[in-house]
Formats: C-alpha cells, structure tokens, sequence
C-alpha cells in the first residue's frame, strides 16, 4: 500500500550485540565481530538510489568495549548507541522507517518509536531463522537474539524505560523460523507468539494475510533477518541452517503485505559479507594502496 510520504533510511550498523566470531573462524575474530558495520553500509551502496533522506547512527568500533553488565554483551555501548537512534527519530519524526543494519538489535528502536507513533494499530512480522526472544538471564548474552522481546517490551529495565513503546504478543508473527531450541520453543508458546516455518509460506502468503487480518490492524512494520534465507539459494547472514525460505519467497511476502497494509518499518538486518572481508583484508596487504 503506496503511501505519498517518503521514509527515512537509518543506516544503523550496530554489531555489538552479536557474538557470532567462533562460528566463522575462517575469518579474524575482530573482522567476524564488527562485520555487521560493514554489511550495513554496504546494504546502503547496493540499495536503490532514492531521494529518501538518510541518516546513520554512530557507532563505536572499539572491539574492547564488550563488558557483559546485566546479562547483555556490550550493554553500556549498546544503551548508548539506541538513545543515539531514538535522538535521531525524535528530531525527524519520521512517518516510516528503512532501517539498513547492522544486527537484529537494530529493529528495535524504530519499531518501538513505529509503535508509540501509531498506537494499537501496528502489527510486527518477524522474518527469521530465530526467534530472538531471548531475556538478559539466558545463557546466550548477545542482544540480538533478545530484539523481539524488546519490542514486545520485555528485558532489561533501562532499555525497556527507554523506548517509546512496544507492541502486544497478539500482534507479533515469527516468519521463516527454523532454528530454536526446546527452552525458545516453550517460551514462545508460552508468550502466544505464532510463528510459520518456511514450507508454510513456500507457496503462498495466505497464512500470513490471515493472521494480519486478525490483528485488526492497519499498519506493519517487517524485519527482514538475511539468515532466513536458505544457504543453497544465498548465504548472507551468519546462520546457514538448511531449509530456509528462497529469496523470492521473501521478497514475495513483503511485496503481499505492502500490497494490502501500510508498511510503515522495514528492516533488513544481519548481512555477514564474508567475501568483502576477506577482499579488504587481502587489499590492506597489498603494496601502493596504503601510500
């Protein structure tokens, strides 16, 4: 559904809240850890050129400033860098939202400023291998697996204080999902969030249309994880669990939802360029291009 007022584009190339260097040690640790920086930005040099304005979050790049404090992994970092993107939303007030990321974390400011700005009529689709509704007290410390239930207003008490709103479980759907372990699986049913697996949107998006027109709402925002993708059609993010969506699917159910409701946030999150690093990596050895 076409809308006459022109998003923002934030790019937002936080890498702090995932700790994902020991699944690629084919690339230096540092390099793995702040690769999401630089999927960002290149997520904004492949993107369509438009007249959206566009506006980046500043982000550290200090690889020692990862202290866990509260059960999240560069939590100071992480608190500071989110007021920094609510600073930025609050002086735009943006209608709707291109979010170019960076991890999964990077959906929660503007989903939950979405969310304050359209009260009651937002309903938040999840496209993703994980769920992402971790809590600070799981043993996996990374924020980005604790984005969704930060939107949804669950996790640690500063942050949740922070952010301008949040969005209620009935409104909440997991897309693509593949990838969760027994503890993740109880607490998503235990919280009521409905969530499709890949085979269930491979065809059609008719169970996603479904449970929107249940939300009763008028107004979505989507979050769009690149490792919902199948690794034999493209490996994009860090996960390379077998049986994802292809790409067209994905592409597909974004297009089928903005046909019909107002896509006011869309996402996209977690490119892991694995290649472009390596490039950069054997560039800055080369001779002349440091002179």
């Amino acid at each position: 559904m076409k809308k006459e007022t022109t998003p923002l584009r934030l790019i937002y190339p936080q890498w702090q809240g995932g700790i994902v260097d020991h699944w690629m040690p084919d690339i230096p640790a540092e390099d793995s850890s702040r690769g999401y920086y630089l999927g960002a930005q290149l997520l904004n040099l492949l993107a369509p050129d438009s007249n959206q304005k566009t506006v980046e979050v500043p982000v550290s790049l200090d690889i020692n400033d990862r202290a866990t404090e509260k059960g999240i992994n560069s939590r100071s970092v992480i608190v500071k860098q989110s007021k920094a993107a609510l600073d930025i939303l609050n002086e735009n007030k943006p209608d709707r939202i291109i979010t170019l990321g960076g991890e999964c974390s990077v959906s929660v400011v503007p989903f939950t400023y979405l969310a304050a700005r359209y009260p009651n009529d937002v309903a938040i689709v999840w496209i993703d291998a994980h769920p992402d509704i971790n809590l600070p007290y799981d043993d996996y410390k990374g924020y980005h697996a604790m984005a969704l239930t930060a939107c949804l207003g669950m996790g640690d008490e500063e942050i949740m204080n922070l952010l301008p709103g949040k969005f209620d479980t009935s409104k909440a759907l997991i897309v693509g999902l593949r990838s969760w372990d027994k503890g993740m699986q109880e607490r998503q049913k235990e919280l009521g969030i409905k969530g499709l697996a890949p085979k269930e949107t491979a065809d059609n998006s008719s169970s996603i249309m479904k449970w929107l027109k249940s939300t009763g709402t008028s107004k979505v925002v989507i979050h769009f994880d690149l490792d919902v993708i199948d690794p034999a059609d493209m490996i994009a993010g860090v996960g390379v669990e077998p049986d994802g969506m292809k790409t067209e699917e994905v592409v597909r159910v974004i297009n089928d939802i903005a046909s019909e409701y107002d896509l006011v946030g869309l996402t996209i999150a977690e490119p892991m360029p694995r290649i472009a690093i390596k490039i950069r990596n054997m560039l800055n050895q080369l001779p002349l291009l440091k002179e």
